[in-house]
């Protein structure tokens, strides 16, 4: 099932032709202070509703899509948690890096055909990698590899924005709209194998990232039982899987991104940076093979370019 949240939070379904059903009604019962509390409530309690909201995607009146405001699909998760080198990059590394994770807020989240908006900052590049994340469905705490996929709800596309050359990592990754999620929350029985899904990102509508989610490193029941050996995840949590770093590219003003992880949906937003700033349009790969100082491209015009 794909469930999404559009335009003033109700809560939908998608239904068989691609069209988008109003589905809040059927989830009155479920205590919550406003619509944004839905989804969290859905998550814990959905095998019981489950009947319910596809019968109502199949009667209810559907509307198209593309003519709806797509919201983040899980707007209050208690944790947003974000891996860190997790991929082999097409088997360029030796071995895995030690598994490692960093945090967003909440108000990084932004829905398809948001904006993601870059800050005033003296920061190297900004950078939005690619990657598929998973929801937590039940409490996590400790959990085993060979248990820890049965505390998965659901996947969704997720976007890592980055502020990169800046000397405190939360500077770089917690700023509000780096985190562009959606546009639905697939159900973990439609994802038939979360680790061998296409993932490409394309900028202005050229593909900039292009891999496969078996090239990450630490999988993702390890990715589970890690997290939650640090602390519980709750359900609603969102923990991003990384991505293959080769692709990356600076995102500035008025780029249009799509990201699109297989099965999920296609998550599209725009960027805006008041400044104005500009940095040459190669991938750190691009970079790399032309032996250019520095890991990625050097800022070219705008306050805080190099003189």
């Amino acid at each position: 099932m794909k469930l999404l949240y559009f335009n003033d939070f109700q809560l939908g379904v998608l239904n068989e032709t691609g069209g988008v059903v109003d589905v809040t009604h059927v989830l009155g019962d479920i205590p919550h202070l406003d619509r944004q509390d839905l989804m969290g409530g859905l998550i814990t309690q959905f095998d019981a509703y489950r009947d319910r909201l596809e019968k109502a995607a199949a009667e209810g009146a559907a509307v198209p899509v593309d003519s709806v405001r797509a919201r983040p699909p899980v707007p209050r998760p208690t944790n947003i948690v974000c891996m860190a080198v997790n991929y082999m990059e097409d088997g360029t590394r030796d071995a895995p890096a030690p598994i490692n994770a960093f945090q967003k807020t909440r108000g990084a989240l932004i829905g398809r055909g948001d904006t993601m908006v870059l800050p005033d900052m003296p920061a190297g590049i900004f950078e939005g990698e690619a990657e598929l994340a998973l929801v937590i469905g039940k409490r996590a705490s400790n959990v085993s590899e060979a248990e820890a996929l049965d505390h998965v709800f659901g996947y969704m596309n997720f976007i890592d924005g980055s502020a990169r050359g800046v000397p405190a990592f939360y500077q770089m990754k917690a700023r509000e709209t780096f985190a562009p999620t959606g546009p639905f929350l697939v159900t973990a029985d439609e994802v038939t194998d979360p680790q061998t899904l296409d993932v490409r990102l394309y900028n202005n509508g050229e593909l900039k990232q292009h891999f496969n989610t078996d090239d990450m490193a630490h999988k993702i029941p390890r990715l589970i039982s890690w997290v939650s050996s640090v602390h519980t995840l709750e359900p609603g949590d969102i923990v991003a899987t990384g991505t293959n770093h080769r692709g990356l590219h600076a995102f500035q003003d008025g780029d249009e991104i799509v990201l699109e992880v297989e099965g999920l949906g296609r998550l599209n937003f725009d960027v805006r940076d008041d400044l104005k700033r500009t940095w040459p349009r190669h991938s750190r790969l691009e970079h790399a093979e032309n032996g250019w100082e520095g890991s990625f491209a050097q800022q070219t015009s705008g306050k805080y370019a190099p003189e």
